[in-house]
């Protein structure tokens, strides 16, 4: 099973994440910010990935330290569940269309953080949530994960839209990247032997 869980707890935040990624897209997610529930939701759907997430924060103060910590939680539980990484395809990429918007999104499991990220939502706010916080939550999550993870907008002017597109397509290039190549089951993709 390709399973992890992570309890992490600071005076910030007190997180609960629970990620299979052999799972059904089932999920269970409540963050105490609305926004990103719905993104978290989509992501989980999208990867086929079962995702719980429980999140005490100090939104009281804003959403930042609650979407960062999720997504270095996040992070740490993809890299805890891939485990040795044998038998993955280790790369995924999609273009996604949400409407006006059209999203690429390209992963490469490679053992090395690195964030190309290109969204230019136009808006410092969807609903109450600050759109540069999108940017904190795949810094946190590439960071924890080890991958290399490029988002790139190639139109787009909602920024709700733009913002469901980079989910969705990052959640879409992951799961293609997490699969299990039968024909290589006891390999890892790479000539070092690691990743």
């Amino acid at each position: 099973m390709r399973t992890a869980t992570i309890n992490r707890k600071t005076n910030e935040t007190d997180i609960f994440l629970s990620l299979d990624l052999d799972g059904k897209g089932n999920c269970e997610i409540n963050t105490g910010c609305g926004f990103l529930d719905h993104m978290l939701t989509l992501f989980a759907r999208h990867a086929r990935f079962d995702l719980t997430i429980s999140c005490k924060g100090d939104t009281f103060v804003d959403d930042h330290h609650t979407v960062e910590d999720i997504g270095i939680c996040l992070g740490k539980a993809f890299n805890e569940a891939l485990g040795d990484k044998k038998g993955i395809v280790r790369y995924g990429d999609i273009t996604l269309p949400m409407d006006e918007a059209l999203i690429l999104a390209a992963v490469d499991i490679s053992g090395r953080s690195l964030l190309c990220y290109n969204l230019v939502p136009g808006k410092e706010k969807v609903g109450t949530f600050d759109t540069e916080l999108v940017e904190e939550f795949f810094y946190g999550f590439v960071r924890n994960a080890n991958i290399t993870l490029h988002i790139n907008q190639l139109s787009g002017s909602n920024a709700h839209h733009i913002i469901e597109g980079a989910f969705k397509a990052v959640a879409r290039a992951l799961k293609a990247a997490v699969k299990i190549d039968e024909d290589f089951a006891d390999e890892v993709m790479s000539t070092k032997g690691v990743l």
